[in-house]
């Protein structure tokens, strides 16, 4: 399974999200540290222990 995220480097840190969740966001020393990091959080948002999880969606509206 694969989810599409958003990532950049802040000074010495890359920072990241998951597009379907932009507002649960993680960090990492390294690219590696921070697609480890998504993982865990993927894990967390997807397990439904989140109350009020907001996600991002597309609607077809014409």
């Amino acid at each position: 399974m694969r989810e599409k995220y958003v990532y950049w480097k802040d000074e010495d840190m890359w920072l990241g999200y998951f597009e379907e969740y932009p507002d649960y966001r993680t960090q990492g020393e390294t690219i590696e540290d921070l697609e480890d990091h998504l993982k865990d959080i993927y894990k967390e948002l997807t397990s439904g222990s989140i109350p009020t999880l907001r996600r991002v969606a597309e609607l077809e509206v014409a």
